[in-house]
Parts: structure tokens; sequence; C-alpha cells
């Protein structure tokens, strides 16, 4: 069932929820946590379609704070769903008029699950510095994702240099199963990496930060190619016993080649927005190796001139 609130205030919605939470037994006494959406009303629908499958997984009240006419008088009108219209979570959705859209924070605090961490999630453009956002600071995570910004690699750089423990970006959950499969690869014997090259499509935030990782964690220098894409398309590592290759070009499975044996057929699919974000809401603390990539990067683009 969806409960709709026009023109309510923050009290009345937390009202509601209590008189929803007692006509099914409990409600919130699950939830995990709060997850807010920081978003508009182009990219509500799918944001908070993904929050819900990830709530699957991570029973959570979903907050979607959706910005309206700024021009407007200060309202809002609200959007609740119940446990089991919304996955075993609930779904509040607040559209803020006029200058409540500046303030999004004096909203949001007082619906948030009492004593469970908070993360907030901008699926569209989000933040250059997500830990001073006013919303942001509410949260022990901050998730940002900077392929949707009109400049992905400036957007990255510039998320990189406010860099604050609790940040991640979705850039970098993509690329868990291309880290996942190049160091099984490592596990094994292959001899000593002296160069690396990451192929992408152009101004791919996701190869960059591949690189980093392989820069950092190899201590070679790692080249960066362009292809059509989609996303990316192949990591190279050369050894002292012949190239380590993984190529993918269909964006759903990859050819793992290298000297002296046949190559083989893995299974990597480009991730979605709800198996990321499901990803990044198993862990409320710091992700300490996309810090110490973030930071490599930006060392990197310091050194180089690239982010002038």
């Amino acid at each position: 069932m969806t409960l709709y609130l026009p023109r309510t205030t923050t009290s009345q919605i937390t009202d509601a929820l209590m008189s929803e939470r007692l006509s099914v037994g409990g409600g919130a006494m699950n939830m995990v946590l709060t997850l807010v959406i920081v978003t508009d009303e182009a990219d509500h629908y799918d944001a908070v379609r993904a929050a819900t499958e990830a709530g699957r997984e991570h029973p959570s009240r979903v907050i979607a704070l959706i910005r309206r006419d700024p021009e407007a008088e200060p309202a809002i009108d609200a959007e609740i769903r119940r446990p089991g219209t919304s996955g075993p979570g609930e779904a509040v959705l607040l559209r803020l008029y006029g200058p409540l859209g500046e303030h999004p924070d004096s909203v949001v605090t007082p619906l948030l699950v009492p004593d469970a961490p908070v993360v907030v999630w901008w699926p569209g453009v989000g933040p250059a510095d997500p830990a001073s956002d006013p919303v942001g600071r509410l949260a022990q995570r901050r998730i940002t994702d900077a392929l949707r910004a009109e400049d992905p690699l400036h957007d990255l750089r510039e998320r990189v240099a406010h860099y604050r423990p609790g940040d991640t970006d979705l850039t970098w959950t993509r690329l868990t199963p291309w880290r996942s499969l190049l160091a099984s690869v490592m596990d094994q014997p292959s001899g000593w990496v002296t160069s690396a090259r990451v192929t992408a499509e152009p101004r791919y935030p996701s190869a960059e930060l591949l690189a980093s990782w392989l820069s950092e964690r190899l201590a070679v220098p790692v080249e960066r190619s362009t292809s059509d894409g989609p996303g990316l398309t192949e990591a190279r590592l050369s050894t002292d016993r012949g190239d380590v290759v993984i190529s993918r070009t269909d964006g759903r499975t990859a050819t793992l080649s290298r000297s002296g044996q046949p190559d083989q057929t893995v299974a990597l699919a480009r991730r979605g927005a709800a198996l990321a974000l499901a990803e990044e809401l198993r862990r409320l603390d710091a992700d300490e190796t996309y810090a110490s990539a973030a930071r490599h990067l930006g060392d990197v683009a310091a050194g180089s001139g690239a982010g002038k």
C-alpha cells in the first residue's frame, strides 16, 4: 500500500510512519540503516528501484529527497510505501518545493531510523565534497557516481581532492569483478610484472581508478589507452614470462589469455546501479582500498597537471 500526504509536514510524516509500523508489527525495528537518496524528478524512479533491489539484502528506510520548483512556496509532498510494497524496508519519497530544496537536511533529520547508520547516495551529479554537503554531514557513508557528470574525469578528480573517510564512488564499485579477476590471476605463477595497460572508452573514470590501483599495488607504470567500449575493454599486464590479458568487447564476457596456456572465457558483465549499491551497503566503515587508489590518482593528476 502507498500513502500520499500532499502539502504535509515532517511531524505528520513521522506519525504516518509510526502508524504504518504498528499496522505491520515492527517496521523500522528491523531496519539496518537509513538510505537517503538526493535526486531530482528525472532520476528518482530508477534510483528508488535500485535502492529497493539493494534493500532485499539490506532492509532499510529509503528516503528519497526530490527537489522540485525552487521558485514555489515552501511545501512537502510525501509518498510512503510500506514494507512489502518496496521490498522488506520502507520507502519515503519527499518532493521538496521552494527554499526547502536548499535545506534538505532539516527535512530528513527527523525521519532517520534511530540508532542506525545513515548512508547518502547521489545517483546523479553529486557534490564535489560530499562530507561537507548538508545531507552528507549526517552520514557514515557517502556514495556518488562520477559517471553521471558532464565531465566524469574532472568530477572524479574533484571528489578525490576532497576525499574523507566514508566517501566512495560507484565508478570504483563497478571495478570489483575486474579487480577480483586480476588478483586471482596474480595469485598464480605468472612472472614479474614490469608494466601494465588499461583500455576503455574515452574519459571513462573507472579506467582511471583501475590504472591507479594497479600502479599503486604493483609499483609499475600503467598506460591508459582508449577504445570504442563499452566501458572497460582490456587490462594487460606485461611480465617477464609474457603478457597476461583480460579482454572484454561485449560488456558481458571476457577472455583471459596467458602465455603458454589456453584462453579462458570468464563472466565479466557490466554492473548496474542496484548491484553496485548493494555491495556498498555491505560495509559501513571506510573503504581503505578505494582511499589508497584515490590518493594515488590525485597524486598522479597533481604531478602531471592533469587536473588543470
